[in-house]
């Protein structure tokens, strides 16, 4: 089903914008154009943008998973167990520092 009756085209109708325009005054035309530059810089932000700051993809978080006749001690076993893995982590991170404030001779 064609939008526009079929004595009236694209062609017809630039024609048609035209003659309309020759009609107006400079000023209008002036105008006329930066509101079509205008309308058209915010399209075309709209898609660049798009493309530039894609969504970010979906991240998949596991838990662990206990069971729920858990005793006391054994919870307290694993908090120290985990503590330790930080622990170790954070040491091995602050031995990067070090080595890093040596190689720049940043020593206090």
């Amino acid at each position: 089903m064609p939008v526009l009756p079929p004595y009236f085209g694209p062609r017809a109708a630039i024609a048609d914008l035209l003659a309309f325009m020759r009609q107006r005054s400079r000023e209008q035309r002036i105008g006329a154009v930066l509101a079509v530059v205008a309308t058209a810089a915010i399209v075309i932000g709209f898609f660049t943008d798009t493309s530039i700051n894609p969504k970010p993809a979906t991240t998949v978080t596991f838990t662990q998973s206990w069971s729920a006749d858990r005793s006391d001690a054994e919870i307290i076993a694993d908090q120290k167990k985990d503590q330790a893995m930080r622990d170790a982590a954070k040491e091995k991170r602050r031995q990067e520092y070090v080595k890093l404030q040596k190689q720049l001779g940043m020593d206090e």
